[in-house]
């Protein structure tokens, strides 16, 4: 029988974000006492919104690596299985180890990575998780076969969401277009939210962001 899911958070929930921040990424740095770049975004992100999180991660962690899964637990399927990260499996148990002694090291010393723009994908859908249901629901690929056009996604978007979220969406664009980006980082930032379809023409992805916010905020979903 597969594990209960409260009985899961309290072991391994946190452990889970902290593997799923290296999703696509590489899990060891070329120095060992350097942070990966993906445990940066994991602690830049957890110390801004759930800074009480590090310490249970820490705990799960370092659990883990001390007491991996036994045979029982293999055969009742009440274990975490830790996703493939690129690494031999006999280095996994060690490297749980020293991404818990870098978590450790943040919280006893509170160095805390610099604010940045997202580094990772993960980093982009935790840090605008709303912005990256709007884009990759309304905004896929299957756009065009979906809807007439950008103001008609919109409008069914506006007609079927809570206001609470539409609110949410809002304050994530406007924190979006606050990081002052290039042009070309809007882009890979709609895409890494999963934008797939062109801003409509002759609007760029950060007039286009500031557009869709002005009109969800205004109650008016056409861009005029």
């Amino acid at each position: 029988m597969s594990m209960k899911p409260l009985e899961f958070d309290r072991r391994y929930g946190e452990l889970d974000v902290v593997v799923s921040a290296f999703a696509g990424q590489d899990a060891e740095s070329p120095d060992p006492d350097t942070v990966p770049p993906a445990l940066q975004a994991y602690l830049r992100h957890t110390w801004h919104t759930r800074p009480w999180a590090l310490s249970v991660a820490e705990q799960q962690l370092r659990e883990y690596a001390r007491n991996p899964p036994g045979r029982l637990r293999l055969r009742l399927g009440e274990f975490y299985a830790v996703p493939d990260l690129g690494l031999p499996e006999s280095r996994t148990q060690g490297w749980l180890s020293e991404m818990a002694d870098h978590i450790k090291h943040s919280i006893e010393t509170g160095e805390v990575p610099p604010p940045s723009a997202p580094r990772t994908h993960w980093e982009w859908h935790a840090r605008f998780g709303e912005l990256g249901q709007f884009l990759g629901g309304w905004f896929s690929q299957d756009m065009p076969d979906e809807f007439a056009d950008h103001d008609a996604a919109l409008r069914d978007y506006r007609a079927g969401a809570d206001p609470q979220l539409t609110a949410r969406l809002v304050g994530e664009i406007n924190e979006l277009l606050a990081l002052g980006l290039e042009e070309a980082d809007y882009v890979v930032a709609v895409g890494e939210l999963g934008m797939e379809v062109e801003p409509p023409p002759p609007l760029t992805a950060e007039r286009w962001l500031r557009a869709v916010a002005d009109r969800l905020a205004a109650g008016r979903p056409e861009y005029g």
